[in-house]
């Protein structure tokens, strides 16, 4: 492409400021009253037309919220080019997203840790339990956007939300068969291409409903997938230069599925009875191959930052036919009661099963004497793709090493596969949850309250990933190399030499039947330490007043929880294993205040206050560690952790344009105490205290609290169809918000002394801007998304791994046939983006990697 991806950005931006121009002075033109909202059914709106209904009807939900929200409609989400409920999501304001391999997986909303955003499905409180549980934070790419009819962002609280949330509670609400009278039957086949790999996408999705006035029901699943190359190149670091430069390639097939079915009824007037089920799982098949040339353990020769020289480099190989799985079983039933005489009442109850689990049994061999190359190595041009040149090792018969003849490439069967061995990696974790909740309220006057309860229990269990220990290969007679291919790699990062594919299907394969006729299960080497069975119990109560007093309207109120959570575990002393539990219990009172004044019939301004909290992952709290006496260190999980508590303020100025669309500005200040990071410290109790041994003056390598942090922040955001101008033009509108975000907190160095330290993932700018248009059937958007560098992992205070700022530009592309048949385009990753992460600063990269463009084409189906 001709125009660079800056180009875009800067017409882009661009654009946006001038569609606010045009925009402020179409309004001062016009004086009329809001439009009227869309067809609401309680606090759901359905929209299934154009992007400018869709957009009406998110912005009158969020009119009428009674906190601050963002909203995104089902509708508003087809018409975006994403795959997942994470990258629907990111188009929201304050909205970021991690990923994985390219691919949205988690979000961050205002720039926090993603653990401080909670989830709930249909008001259903859900906790993650991603990656063996070492985080609470949920995993969106599990969840397929077509399941939903609307995505809500409550980035204030009130006491009817649970409390724990830090910066946002996501609220993901399903399909509702009674807001489509009759029989509805719509859907969507697409099929494409990835740009890297040539490999295929497709998705395809059916929802059927049907319903009258009194019962409804509706069926739906939906189906994504993807053939992916990742390109990807890493590297480590010390004070002379890079200690390794490790070459990989994944080849993936990803894919996200999901089942859902709901009956609904309104057996007499006011009364409307429900049962959901949803079923969705995200399956990763990874085959990885990698080869990691270690510079640092070399024989001979000069290691310098920007170029070296060396003998005999081992070289290290590594292959795996990987699996990981994500599914999530989800079902609720419940009611939903208003008398005629003011007053209400709603009960739910639902069921949640999560299993996440990683099979990733990881085959190594290495190289040795003169079989392991020379290497020439320079890093001069661009530090994110070393040239690697490769020479013989000769030796003169007396055991020196020389540098000899240039190598048209490695020699990737050079592996001594004798001394090979398996890393068998195996984490699965189950999680169960029953949640009960009642709500109640009567209207006085101009008054109404509300008050309810919630119970719910959680058992947990699993590990966290850790290696307990290896096979070795060689005495099974398992010999890797003889799966090499033919067939060269796709990749388009510079490098110097080129590999070819090991058939990772065949050598997994092969390896499972030897391990089976050896006897050797993986999930023997589970490391003891790395268990966990745990579970946690929240009671909770809330009272809250709502107060319309004509253009002001005030919610107020508190919440009260009592958490507890049972914990056991296994520590591995000196390699014997010891059973400890601990039972650890919090009440906590969480006030909120949020007020909603009318200045005018189209200027909103909003202020509110709250407590929230965000408690420790289910690995982080394990008592499960392994503690040596001899060394006097222990790392593992610390029980010990307390959650992390947060006040907050929230302040908004909205306005909404008299034909359609809305302005706002919005800022907000988090003060948050316990924030958690992980360091070495001192136990500090009788924990680990067994057989008579006081270990409380021991070194922990765990999670620890930090002191005191703060979070502040303000978001821009602007939506509007220009349709103040003349003809064809007035199809043109925008969608557009920036975020600019600071904060950090006091963390605890293992000499004693608090150093200040920025939040894993917080961006300090975060950017959404898209120009669309929409006339005569033909519906086009332009997207482009960008956020700056960010922490994303802290490897001892003061320093750790960066992810530099990364872009995202779209098209998606849509023309009715007839009022039934919609073709489509979606264009995604157009600026085909490198994601980088680096140490200390961007001249030594740890990680570089690249998936392409993806191209889908397809029709979609509405009657």
């Amino acid at each position: 492409m001709s125009i660079t991806a800056a180009s875009y950005r800067r017409a882009l931006l661009c654009g946006t400021v001038l569609a606010t121009a045009l925009s402020a002075a179409s309004a001062s033109a016009q004086a009329a009253y809001p439009p009227e909202p869309a067809e609401d059914d309680g606090e759901v709106i359905v929209v299934t037309g154009s992007i400018r209904e869709s957009q009406e009807a998110a912005i009158a939900t969020k009119r009428r919220a009674d906190n601050l929200v963002d909203v995104a409609s089902a509708d508003s989400v087809g018409r975006f080019p994403d795959e997942n409920t994470a990258a629907a999501l990111a188009r929201l304001p304050g909205v970021a997203v991690q990923r994985d391999q390219g691919q949205a997986r988690y979000i961050q909303v205002r720039g926090a840790p993603n653990r401080w955003t909670s989830v709930s499905i249909d008001g259903i409180p859900q906790t993650g339990v991603d990656e063996g549980g070492d985080s609470r934070s949920y995993r969106f790419d599990a969840v397929p956007a077509v399941l939903l009819q609307q995505l809500v962002v409550n980035k204030s609280l009130t006491p009817d939300i649970t409390a724990e949330a830090i910066t946002a509670n996501v609220d993901l609400r399903t399909y509702s068969p009674l807001s489509d009278r009759g029989l509805s039957i719509s859907g969507d086949l697409g099929y494409g291409f990835m740009d890297l790999g040539d490999g295929q996408q497709r998705q395809g999705s059916l929802r059927v409903s049907w319903s009258n006035d009194t019962i409804g029901a509706a069926v739906g699943a939906s189906h994504y997938l993807r053939d992916q190359v990742t390109d990807n190149r890493e590297a480590g670091y010390d004070e002379f230069g890079p200690t390794d430069i490790d070459i990989r390639n994944y080849e993936l097939e990803r894919s996200n599925n999901g089942l859902f079915a709901v009956v609904e009824a309104m057996p007499t007037d006011g009364l409307k009875l429900y049962v959901r089920g949803i079923y969705t799982e995200f399956t990763d098949k990874e085959h990885r191959n990698a080869y990691q040339i270690e510079l640092a353990d070399a024989e001979s020769g000069t290691r310098g930052m920007t170029s070296g020289e060396l003998v005999g480099v081992p070289v290290t190989a590594a292959f795996n036919n990987g699996l990981y799985e994500n599914q999530n079983y989800i079902g609720s039933a419940g009611f939903e009661y208003e008398s005629m005489d003011g007053w209400g009442l709603d009960g739910a109850f639902g069921y949640t099963r999560t299993e996440n689990s990683t099979d990733l049994p990881l085959v190594q061999g290495s190289t040795s004497g003169t079989a392991s190359p020379s290497v020439i190595y320079d890093r001069s041009g661009d530090p994110r793709f070393p040239l690697v040149t490769l020479y013989e090792t000769v030796d003169d018969g007396n055991g020196n090493l020389s540098r000899g003849d240039q190598l048209a490439g490695l020699d990737q069967t050079a592996f001594d596969w004798p001394r090979s061995i398996l890393l068998p990696l195996v984490q699965e974790t189950v999680s169960d949850a029953w949640t009960g909740k009642v709500d109640g309220w009567r209207e006085f006057g101009n008054v109404t309250l509300k008050a309810g309860g919630l119970v719910s229990i959680r058992e947990i269990e699993g590990n966290n990933l850790g290696v307990g220990g290896v096979v070795p290969l060689g005495p099974l007679g398992f010999d890797f190399t003889q799966y090499l291919t033919n067939r060269p790699w796709d990749t388009r990062f510079p490098l110097g030499i080129t590999f070819d594919y090991m058939d990772n299907v065949a050598l997994n394969d092969a390896l499972q039947i030897a391990l089976d006729e050896a006897g050797i299960d993986a999930a023997d080497f589970i490391p003891p330490s790395a268990l966990y069975d745990q579970k946690e119990t929240i009671l909770a109560g809330y009272a809250m007043g709502q107060f319309d007093l004509d253009r002001l309207f005030v919610t107020a109120g508190v919440r009260v929880e009592n958490y507890e959570i049972e914990n056991r575990g296994t520590a591995l002393i000196d390699r014997t294993a010891t059973p400890l539990s601990v039972t650890e219990d919090h009440f906590d009172i969480f006030p909120s205040v949020n007020a909603r004044f009318d200045v005018t019939d189209n200027l909103v301004f909003r202020l509110s206050g709250q407590r929230g909290v965000s408690r420790p992952a289910y690995a982080a709290i394990r008592v499960g560690a392994s503690i040596s006496d001899t060394g006097e260190t222990i790392s593992g999980g610390n029980p010990q952790l307390l959650p992390e508590y947060t006040w907050g303020v929230d302040g908004s100025l909205e306005y909404y344009f008299p034909s359609n669309g809305i302005a706002s500005v919005s800022g907000f200040y988090r003060w948050v105490d316990n924030v958690l990071y992980q360091s070495q410290q001192v136990v500090g109790s009788d924990i680990y205290n067994t057989g008579g041994i006081d270990r409380s003056g021991y070194m922990l390598g765990s999670t620890f609290n930090g002191d005191n942090g703060k979070l502040y922040g303000v978001e821009f955001n602007i939506e509007h169809q220009l349709d103040f101008l003349p003809g064809l033009l007035s199809g043109f509108g925008v969608q557009g918000n920036l975020t600019l975000l600071g904060g950090e907190f006091d963390a605890l160095l293992p000499d004693g002394t608090i150093e200040q330290t920025a939040f894993q993932g917080l961006s300090d700018t975060v950017l959404n801007a898209s120009v669309f248009y929409e006339h005569s059937g033909l519906s086009a958007r332009v997207s482009y998304q960008w956020r700056s560098e960010y922490l994303d992992t802290l490897g001892g205070l003061g320093a750790g791994e960066y992810r530099d700022g990364y872009e995202n530009l779209d098209i998606t592309l849509r023309y009715s046939l007839t009022d039934n048949f919609t073709l489509f385009a979606d264009l995604a990753n157009l600026t085909n983006e490198t994601y980088v992460a680096y140490e200390g600063t961007p001249a030594t990269p740890s990680e570089v990697e690249q998936i392409g463009s993806r191209y889908l084409f397809g029709i979609r189906f509405d009657f």
